[in-house]
């Protein structure tokens, strides 16, 4: 019996041995090269970036797996607690594996042999975070035994609240959702803590096989699969029985997300997309969970969208109709006039339609078209709606005026239409009633600045950002024309001139040497004006006047205030860059306009306020400047904290505010009239190059700079008398009357030291008793006119007696 006993014990120390070496050999064997576990310390899942407004609305989300991290502090016990229930009841006890659940899934497995089966694991959580974020999805032993020791490794790692947390946040559940923030926003629109027992039971049921479980395709295996984790809930003793029962009587019923409502600013969200790709790298933009608040207000950016858009077309319906998108009359497939519906979507969508619906001309009478548009309606153009559809003649000429529908449209044209309820002169019109719409071919770009602190407020770089991607603010490198000349006025203030001196309007010839013709800059008129002020030369826009004066203070002076003011990096120093023919952009040139109302500081644009990673923590503010007692939590009657104002003084302040003044003259009594209209203080200037090929207004009132810049993309004449007055000024006006609808009337801010004189505007002498057009003019100290005045008439040059060579066309015109 003795001997009996000692065999047995000796077999099983042998068996225990060889059991011990065995698995000493497996962690030996399939131990080595496995991933590093001590990472996953330090492991943060990849996360959205997500870009909000300066209101805090979405403007955009960038990412490659749209997850939410979530602490697991934050998480709600039920959804924490239905996880454990479905796959690890055990996690808090076992040491990274479950000993029991591997000898059942041993058992079944041998069950199954033979049966094509897939084998059944025994997976505990922490096995899945090691086989989710450390190795790879094969169903064979080997990755099993890999699994297992990474599991024992990461146990004693890690603890068991940083594991549950990782998992929660990283496994993918279905519905292209990672994680359970996620998943719970893609199958029932709630976040986290809303969601019901049923609910969260689903989710739990999904980790194995997503796609075995599906709400709707598999709905039968969804509810049994849920029912079960219900009742292992209530097995753990995490709820009550009445609600268990309860919960599996409801059906599984799930809800498409919420649209995601996203502020409309295309090209502001792509600029930010690539100044945050440039910063951090396409990693961390993508998979960073950056929280970054950009300078936009949705409500000047809503604005800014509908000017813009209304503008272009507004220039485009004055040069007529290009013709249909397509005509369908002839295609034998299509029934026309009853198979209106199939004939629209025979024919690809044009890019930048908006919200213009697709019709087919059906049938012409002499004072309607009758369309059938894309939804199945009838509708009818009136002539009225298609007077301006004269034909376009090349060089954005006209054809004849419209006397019926059939000079415009044909039976079967396909085209763009917009609802309209009443005509141009307010008398409305029947339901029903539609107008011809067509995409224009111009384009363009505004933007909206804080010209104190250079937020950018708005931003719309085209007509269509699904039809062009190219921004026309930032990216556009072209001509300014006259609405640099502001800038020729500015160095020649800082000199000791005054808005009141005199400067010939008269020819101006430059030889520019053997075998090159004479440069002859003229005015937009091709009229002279003789001894003229220099506020009217900027008022009216005179070339003339402004080539003399930028040849007497020099253009070294002038190209050093153009790369002062970051108009351009480098101005080549000959006299036609005086008139705006060096390229620059609508950002860099509204910015530069920023600068004179807000007093000669320099500032710049920047489109993001503050940039804070995954953790909240802020790694980038625009305005770095300390704050001494700003965060006092409460209020003793202290004063209010002074912030040092740090921007760089560019100019003379009061050289700025002369120019400001003069720049108001222009919408008063210059090229800018029409901005008048808004009825609030404003100044500004136009601009147009050679052939009318670039039109801009940049202006602003004392707290919000604007510029509009509209042009072909392939540079073009826009046709005769098409300005920056008659083209962009008016998308200026109409921006203004709504962005200061809601604000006060104020006038632009006089700086220290400067006098308001009473002058006549035409001779720039002091006003006497009767003069007319009398206005305040400013000037500094000791430079008011005496009565005496001197007339700048510059001269004519040659090679040879020395000078700048100005071998570039004019480039700005009015």
């Amino acid at each position: 019996m003795v001997r009996i006993l000692l065999t047995t014990l000796g077999l099983l120390f042998l068996l225990g041995l060889l059991g011990a070496g065995g698995a000493l050999y497996v962690f030996q064997k399939f131990g080595q090269d496995l991933p590093e576990h001590a990472q996953l310390a330090d492991y943060e899942p990849p996360v959205m970036t997500r870009i909000h407004a300066g209101d805090g609305r979405l403007l955009a989300e960038y990412a490659i797996q749209k997850r939410v991290f979530v602490p697991l502090a934050a998480m709600p016990k039920r959804v924490v607690n239905a996880f454990l229930a479905a796959e690890d009841k055990n996690f808090y006890e076992h040491i990274g594996i479950d000993p029991m659940g591997v000898a059942r899934a041993v058992v079944v497995n041998i069950k199954n042999i033979g049966k094509d089966r897939r084998m059944v694991g025994a997976s505990t959580i922490t096995q899945q975070v090691a086989k989710n974020f450390l190795l790879t999805n094969e169903v064979s032993w080997k990755r099993k035994i890999k699994e297992a020791i990474l599991a024992l490794r990461i146990e004693k790692a890690l603890p068991k609240k940083r594991i549950l947390e990782l998992y929660l946040n990283e496994i993918y559940l279905g519905y292209g959702a990672y994680g359970v923030a996620a998943a719970a926003l893609n199958y029932f629109d709630k976040s986290l803590d809303q969601l019901s027992i049923e609910e969260v039971a689903y989710l739990a049921a999904l980790p194995k096989a997503p796609n075995n479980y599906h709400p709707r395709k598999k709905y039968g295996a969804a509810v049994i699969r849920r029912n079960w984790v219900i009742d292992r809930m209530q097995l753990g003793g995490f709820i009550e029985a009445d609600a268990a029962n309860a919960a599996k009587e409801r059906p599984l019923t799930t809800y498409s997300r919420s649209e995601t409502q996203f502020v409309q600013a295309p090209f502001f969200a792509e600029d930010v997309r690539r100044e945050l790709a440039g910063k951090y790298g396409e990693e961390d933009l993508y998979n960073g969970g950056l929280s970054v608040r950009t300078t936009l207000d949705p409500k000047l950016q809503d604005i800014a969208n509908k000017v813009l858009r209304r503008g272009l077309i507004a220039y485009d319906q004055r040069h007529g109709w290009r013709g249909p998108v397509a005509q369908l009359a002839a295609d034998t497939r299509l029934n026309l006039p009853g198979d209106w519906k199939r004939a629209i979507t025979s024919v690809p969508r044009p890019k930048g339609l908006h919200d213009w619906p697709l019709a087919v001309v059906l049938d012409l009478e002499a004072d309607y078209a009758h369309i059938g548009l894309e939804d199945g309606a009838r509708g009818k153009i009136p002539l009225r709606e298609l007077a301006w559809a004269r034909a376009w003649i090349k060089g954005q000429k006209r054809g004849a005026k419209v006397k019926k529908p059939g000079d415009v449209l044909s039976v079967g044209d396909l085209i763009a239409v917009e609802a309209v309820v009443a005509d141009v002169n307010e008398e409305p019109y029947p339901e029903g009633f539609y107008g011809l719409r067509q995409i224009p071919d111009i384009d363009g770009g505004l933007v909206a600045i804080d010209p104190h602190t250079g937020r950018v407020l708005a931003m719309v770089g085209g007509y269509s950002y699904e039809r062009s991607q190219f921004n026309r603010v930032m990216q556009a490198h072209r001509q300014p024309g006259s609405a640099f000349k502001p800038f020729v006025y500015l160095a020649a203030l800082d000199q000791g001139f005054t808005p009141s001196t005199l400067i010939l309007d008269a020819p101006f010839v430059i030889d520019q040497g053997p075998g090159l013709p004479k440069w002859r800059p003229a005015n937009y008129a091709k009229k002279f004006y003789g001894p003229s002020t220099m506020r009217l030369g900027i008022e009216k826009s005179r070339n003339l006047m402004t080539v003399r004066l930028a040849q007497t203070i020099g253009m070294e002076q002038i190209a050093e205030y153009a790369e002062r003011f970051n108009i351009v990096d480098k101005m080549a120093q000959t006299l036609a860059m005086s008139l705006g023919a060096g390229e620059t952009t609508l950002m860099r040139l509204t910015a530069g306009y920023a600068m004179l109302v807000n007093g000669g500081k320099q500032i710049t644009p920047t489109l993001i306020d503050r940039i804070q990673d995954r953790d909240g923590r802020t790694v980038f503010r625009h305005d770095n400047r300390r704050c001494k007692n700003c965060r006092e939590r409460f209020w003793e009657r202290q004063s209010a904290p002074q912030i040092a104002d740090e921007r760089k003084q560019l100019t003379d302040p009061a050289s700025a505010f002369q120019i400001v003044s003069m720049l108001e003259g222009v919408v008063e009594r210059g090229t800018g009239v029409r901005v008048k209209k808004v009825g609030k203080p404003l100044a500004g200037k136009t601009g147009t190059t050679n052939q009318e090929r670039d039109t801009w207004f940049v202006g602003f009132s004392p707290d919000l700079a604007v510029g509009v810049f509209a042009a072909f993309d392939t540079p073009l004449p826009l046709g005769r008398r098409e300005t920056g007055s008659s083209v962009s000024a008016p998308i200026f006006r109409d921006f203004m009357i709504e962005a200061l609808a809601d604000k006060p009337s104020i006038p632009f801010r006089i700086p220290p030291g400067v006098r308001m004189v009473r002058i006549n505007a035409r001779t720039g002498l002091l006003a006497r008793n009767g003069d007319r057009d009398v206005i305040l003019e400013a000037f500094k100290p000791g430079t008011e006119p005496t009565g005496e005045s001197q007339i700048l008439e510059g001269q004519s040059w040659s090679p040879g007696g020395g000078g700048v060579s100005s071998a570039s066309g004019t480039g700005g015109l009015f």
